[in-house]
């Protein structure tokens, strides 16, 4: 019979493996859609215990089967990503980054190695459930069109077709020992604005001779703020005042290469929109476009826009996810499993809760006690290792519940 202490017992057994995972894969980082050496990696422990797998998939991606009795009762997908950012490691630690300007700055070495654990668990296990799980192990989460797009487009989703997906998420600002739910919207959906002004440059003292972009730029971005007002509701999230959609709009870049007595011919900006809800996604984007092309006209000056469609907002699963918050708390206790606020960060498993019921949750890597607090995306990010017990026994808990249910 499986029981909650017995996963416990096999993630205690496989733990210094886990953890070896993921220091070697912390200690050879490599880019999103390079993670060549990664998927090798990735695949010999696989072959260690003999995990069916397909590699190659979108070059670098990896999919393993693990096959229960009844394989086709139900198909459960769990999800880990390859990537790494391009980051200089500032840690003081035996498994730092030993690929120069590379790191696993956002914990896809902890998902991997997690995961594989996981796979290693339920295989050792699977005369004992009904149904198959499938492993994907995915590149390029960081990058624009994300490896999870790509992967559904060569039909990670089908062949056999999922039911259920589950996917975790390392959070540095929870304790270890904790994990997070949240149902419904989670996280947004993410656009990047890329628009190019074109005017005409001169010397700044000689107004009547040139079209200043610089100008154009600022009331682009100040009526863009106009139209599309916000306040910060109790959960900090920001919320469009007309219609209270979570919405953000922000440029974080401006580059006009001029100097105090020179105006540039040009200036680019470059932002972010961020929202959850489609129709608005898309009426927003329209009213950007607009608003950039009637500014520019009046000012006589040449405006490119290039909006880069990003990642659609994610959702989870209402019923999937209570199945799983229950199972967490069977296997941590009630008073490890918190409720999430709305992120507006966004992420590249959005994609698969379009198409399959699923739930993404945070699993706590914090430590206060040991001074293991830097957040991810910074050059000093690390875990708490104990989390790669708690993560590799969850999971696989919470697939063996779902599987059930």
């Amino acid at each position: 019979m499986i029981t909650v202490d017995r996963i416990k017992q096999l993630a205690q057994d496989y733990f210094d493996e886990v953890v070896s995972y993921r220091r070697q894969l912390h200690m050879h980082p490599e880019l999103s859609f390079q993670e060549f050496e990664t998927s090798t990696y990735v695949s010999s422990v696989l072959k260690r215990y003999n995990i069916s797998h397909t590699t190659g998939i979108v070059q670098t991606g990896i999919v393993a089967i693990v096959e229960g009795k009844n394989p086709g009762k139900k198909i459960i997908l769990l999800r880990a990503d390859l990537d790494a950012l391009p980051i200089e490691e500032n840690n003081k630690v035996d498994y730092k980054s030993r690929n120069h300007g590379i790191m696993h700055a956002c914990g896809h070495d902890v998902h991997t190695a997690s995961v594989l654990g996981t796979a290693i668990i339920l295989n050792q296990l699977k005369e004992e459930f009904e149904g198959t799980i499938k492993i994907m192990f995915q590149p390029g989460e960081e990058v624009l069109p994300g490896g999870s797009s790509l992967m559904i487009k060569a039909g990670v989703l089908d062949n056999p077709r999922v039911d259920i997906a589950l996917a975790q998420h390392v959070f540095p600002s929870m304790e270890t020992g904790k994990v997070g739910f949240r149902e419904g919207m989670y996280m947004a959906s993410t656009d990047e604005l890329h628009i190019t002004i074109t005017g005409k440059g001169g010397h700044a003292a000689m107004a009547g001779d040139y079209k200043n972009p610089l100008v154009v730029a600022a009331h682009i971005i100040t009526e863009i703020e106009k139209q599309f007002p916000f306040t910060i509701d109790s959960e900090g999230v920001a919320r469009n005042t007309q219609n209270n959609i979570p919405t953000v709009i922000a440029f974080g870049k401006i580059e006009g290469k001029g100097a105090t007595n020179v105006i540039p011919e040009t200036v680019y900006l470059a932002g972010t929109f961020r929202t959850m809800d489609e129709d608005w996604r898309k009426e927003v984007k329209e009213k950007i476009t607009t608003i950039i092309k009637t500014i520019s006209d009046k000012y006589q000056v040449k405006a490119e826009i290039n909006i880069l469609d990003g990642y659609p907002f994610l959702v989870n699963d209402h019923h999937i996810t209570q199945q799983c918050k229950q199972a967490a708390t069977e296997y941590l206790g009630n008073e490890n499993v918190e409720d999430l606020p709305l992120r507006m960060t966004a992420e590249d498993f959005a994609y698969i809760t379009q198409q399959v019921p699923s739930c993404f949750y945070r699993l706590g890597t914090g430590n206060k006690v040991k001074g293991i607090v830097s957040g991810v995306h910074t050059s000093t990010f690390d875990i708490d290792e104990k989390a790669l017990e708690i993560s590799t026994g969850l999971m696989a808990w919470m697939t063996l519940k779902t599987l059930q249910a």
